[in-house]
């Protein structure tokens, strides 16, 4: 097997890859489950480094996920590319399902979605325009017989590009690799040396994740296990764990590569797109193990735009937010918990230790107000630092941890995060920074979506006029001396 890549090639809050290249250009996106906008888009040239290209869903119209569950909303989506379009599927969970949209440029504009029947999630997309194909093309996805148990069946359906729709009879494919496999899942299909290859996840997305495979000679069918799955075997301990999902592209020098989720342990990051090298013995598939040497890319962010990876939480209808002079975030009634769209901003946490800072200039103006820094794992599982009439007050959803008087005027605030442990701080602008309390943040652990780290404004439920300016906000990490992963503070 050829050696492991440097991993994560998208850090952070990048579950459910899914990759295609046309020529030398390759595409990849993701899940963003109740997170607006919705299904990001990467590009790269190497399959290392990427570049954000924006969101397939960054419209209203495109995608309500007006009262959505945490851990719901946008599942894992496919992208493929077909006679100079792109398609994308996804499925909106709790709303009206799967979908497409489309679009020739993978920067967008994307269409609005078209609607397809069926049930079930993880849909995908197979052109069979190859050599070998019948020039059909064909939309697969799993659903669930048995929730309990975990037992689930990959079905499909003919899909017509051109008018975005399903046709014909439907097609049971696959149930898992074993008897009583559970959470047979993320399929995609494709054809290489003349025969159909199914590729599923399987286990969970927990410990027990892992990749399967089976081989037919027709795409509809009949499917057999290949030998030895799982393809990719469940890795429940080391520094990635819990790695699956995979998805397969090929290189222009017909080497192959699996986009694929993992994990690394120890933190709240949760699930990141990793790459594993792809070598084929009697038809299945190799993977080459996945390790970890992410590099660190600090971040400072003065707010002249919004930059694409901002996101908020479910859709908004019109923004709550100016940039230009910094970031000035409006306070509304609506506060993180309420299931509706506070004045939050995150962008993903993409390293286990790093420092989050920013400088915060703003005056209560009635009971209630308040804005701040927060960590947020969903609107039930957060942490805030905020400004509020009484001083500067630490919560735990509605319990305060931790309050102390500050002077008016502007104030930094601060967090070191490292692994679960969460150390609040202030300062004055000129000031030394100073440690509020320390939280043992454990609930913070992530299943489906990770940690984010942002800006918050509320008004606690009154109309307000106020408004709350942030004038930079940065992401710095840790020095570490050579063969040690312990800190030493840069900035805090």
């Amino acid at each position: 097997m050829s050696t492991a890549f440097g991993d994560p090639v998208l850090p952070g809050f990048r579950p459910d890859p899914s990759i295609c290249r046309v020529g030398a250009d390759y595409y990849l996106v993701t899940s963003s489950f109740e997170w607006f906008p919705g299904l990001p888009v990467f590009h790269s040239r190497d399959l290392v480094n990427w570049r954000r290209l924006g969101s397939a869903l960054d419209r209203p119209s495109q995608l309500d996920l007006d009262g959505c569950e945490p851990s719901r909303g946008l599942f894992a989506p496919t992208i493929r590319h077909h006679d100079g379009l792109f398609h994308l599927v996804c499925t909106l969970m709790d709303g009206p399902g799967h979908f497409v949209v489309t679009a020739a440029d993978p920067a967008g504009p994307w269409s609005e979605p078209y609607w397809l029947e069926g049930e079930g999630f993880d849909p995908s997309l197979f052109f069979d325009d190859g050599p070998d194909g019948d020039g059909r093309a064909w939309f697969t996805a799993a659903r669930v017989l048995d929730e309990v148990a975990g037992r689930t069946e990959i079905w499909m359906r003919e899909y017509l590009p051109g008018e975005r729709r399903l046709t014909g009879p439907e097609y049971v494919l696959w149930s898992g690799s074993r008897a009583g496999a559970r959470w047979s899942e993320a399929p995609h299909l494709y054809r290489i040396d003349g025969s159909c290859l199914l590729l599923t996840a399987e286990g969970g997305t927990d410990v027990d994740h892992s990749v399967v495979a089976a081989r037919a000679a027709h795409v509809t069918g009949p499917y057999r296990g290949t030998p030895g799955n799982p393809v990719l075997p469940p890795v429940r301990k080391g520094p990635v764990t819990c790695t699956g999902h995979a998805d397969l592209v090929q290189t222009p020098d017909g080497e192959w590569r699996a986009a694929l989720l993992g994990v690394r342990p120890g933190s709240a990051i949760g699930r990141e797109t990793f790459l594993s090298g792809v070598t084929w013995s009697d038809g299945r598939p190799v993977f080459s193990p996945v390790g970890h040497t992410s590099p660190l890319h600090p971040l400072h962010d003065d707010f002249a735009t919004l930059s694409a990876d901002w996101s908020t939480l479910r859709t908004p209808r019109a923004p709550f937010w100016t940039t230009g002079d910094g970031l000035r975030l409006q306070l509304r009634p609506e506060r993180l918990g309420d299931r509706a769209v506070p004045s939050l901003l995150v962008r993903p946490q993409e390293q286990p230790d790093c420092d989050v800072s920013t400088e915060l200039h703003f005056a209560p103006s009635a009971p209630g107000e308040q804005a701040g820094l927060a960590v947020v794992l969903d609107d039930d599982a957060h942490l805030l630092l905020l400004r509020t009439e009484e001083g500067l007050v630490l919560r735990h959803g509605p319990e305060v941890l931790a309050c102390v008087p500050v002077p008016p005027g502007p104030v930094r605030l601060g967090v070191r995060v490292r692994g679960f442990q969460h150390t609040f701080a202030h300062a004055a602008p000129d000031g030394a920074w100073q440690d509020l309390a320390t939280v043992e943040a454990t609930f913070l652990r992530p299943l489906f979506t990770s940690v984010q780290l942002g800006l918050y404004a509320t008004s606690d439920g009154h109309p307000s006029a106020n408004h709350a300016h942030f004038t930079w906000f940065d992401i710095s990490y840790p020095r570490r001396t050579s063969g040690a992963t312990d800190i030493d503070d840069p900035e805090m």
